[in-house]
């Protein structure tokens, strides 16, 4: 982009310092490992490449309980060893296929519930900002499935930016 003569372009942390901004410098991005959390980990990673932020990059976990009239079926430790590892490799895999983004990216892995997860790191970290993927369900799936953005965004004490996830496309 050219200017006209005299004035400067200016973009990034220098656009912040001219405006008066106060950009991030730690950001959280969760991730479920879905196509709609890749895309908010690409987001969270470009915007710190511009801003000098660096990306904790979070995936919080439950572990399956199933409850029946007479008691519960609780994950054994065998499959609550597994469900961490699968995780855990996933959570690598998701940093190390950004790491030659120039982005400082840490992988943090957590067991509970995933809003109350993100707020906990968020808060630990010092993060002044958290980037979620939504799906954008609606109705049934959304009442059945929930969100754990819209309770990220709900219960918030600093800026949560959603990305949107990819719309399937409607036949008319």
């Amino acid at each position: 982009m050219t200017c006209a003569p005299g004035v400067r372009l200016v973009c990034g942390r220098a656009f912040a310092d001219v405006v008066g901004m106060l950009l991030p410098k730690a950001i959280l991005v969760a991730t479920d490992f879905s196509e709609t959390s890749d895309r908010a980990v690409d987001y969270a990673v470009e915007f710190a490449k511009v801003t000098g932020a660096k990306v904790t990059v979070l995936h919080a976990y439950e572990l399956p309980i199933y409850g029946f009239p007479d008691g519960a079926l609780v994950a054994t430790v065998d499959m609550a060893t597994r469900i961490m590892n699968a995780a855990q490799a996933a959570l690598d895999q998701t940093c190390a296929s950004r790491r030659d983004k120039g982005v400082e990216m840490a992988p943090v892995l957590r067991q509970g519930l995933p809003w109350d997860e993100i707020h906990s790191v968020a808060e630990e970290l010092g993060c002044d900002l958290i980037v979620i993927g939504t799906h954008g369900r609606k109705g049934l799936a959304h009442a059945l499935i929930g969100s754990v953005a819209e309770k990220v965004i709900r219960s918030a004490t600093l800026p949560v930016l959603t990305i949107h996830g990819p719309r399937a496309s409607s036949s008319k």
